[in-house]
């Protein structure tokens, strides 16, 4: 199926705790944000919208072929802040909306296009994507959030636990990952129809959203499914701390 009219828009706070004004951080001589803008407008969206809440951010993006909206500083989260974003630019409400994370300066154009076709390609509300897990530490890791699916390439379920558990190979060896078994990673790009933004922003917070630290479970607590695909493409590990910063600049140095 080809790829289908998309938007993505970017929610790009300027407070960050670990990292202060991340979104203008400078990797490779340039902010931030605006290399996720141009990882957007790479993928083919047709409209990129920036949600800011600082006047520096939006005049970092000049002249980068985006839209800016400013938006209210006191959303809990991305989704409240792309929410206001939706009501503000009345999107219709089957417009599917990527959600592309501001410190996400390496995000591949094919997934960002992938998640966009998953959404497409279902009657579900909200699409993800995942990538398989070929290590067994990063099973284990708490930090690495897992997901597990049902036939139907719908999420059944999203923890920081092992999942799933293999009991029979876990008995004996937890330093080897058993084959045949469908251990996938969780990436946090979201796809949603510009409809659902609202009505997800208004779902009550829930126990095992609470218990997880995980957003994405709320949707699935209130019955609403959340359509899953494989990414065609690695993402690189986001922008989180300072050594995540040097990283991203190394990697940079290596680059034709």
């Amino acid at each position: 199926m080809s790829v289908p009219p998309f938007i993505v828009a970017i929610p790009a706070r300027y407070g960050s705790t670990r990292l202060p004004a991340k979104p203008l951080r400078s990797l490779g001589g340039l902010p931030m944000v605006v290399r996720v803008a141009q990882r957007a407008l790479q993928a083919g969206a047709g409209q990129v919208v920036v949600a800011v809440d600082d006047t520096r951010v939006a005049a970092a993006l000049g002249g980068q072929g985006v839209d800016v909206c400013m938006t209210r500083a006191d959303h809990a989260s991305g989704s409240d802040r792309l929410a206001e974003v939706a009501d503000h630019y009345g999107w219709p409400d089957d417009a599917i909306v990527v959600n592309l994370q501001g410190d996400e300066p390496f995000a591949p154009a094919a997934g960002i296009r992938e998640v966009a076709r998953a959404l497409a390609e279902d009657d579900a509300p909200m699409a993800t994507l995942a990538t398989p897990i070929t290590q067994a530490h990063e099973l284990f890791d708490p930090n690495v959030v897992k997901l597990v699916c049902g036939a139907d390439g719908r999420a059944l379920y999203f923890s920081r636990a092992p999942l799933p558990w293999a009991r029979d190979a876990f008995a004996a060896d937890r330093e080897t990952l058993p084959a045949n078994v469908p251990f996938l990673r969780h990436i946090g790009i979201y796809a949603y129809r510009a409809g659902f933004l609202d009505r997800y922003t208004g779902l009550s917070r829930t126990p095992l959203e609470q218990a997880e630290s995980l957003e994405q479970l709320r949707v699935l607590e209130h019955g609403f499914p959340i359509a899953v695909r494989l990414t065609p493409e690695p993402f690189p590990p986001g922008i989180d701390t300072e050594a995540d910063v040097e990283r991203a600049e190394r990697w940079l140095a290596t680059q034709p």
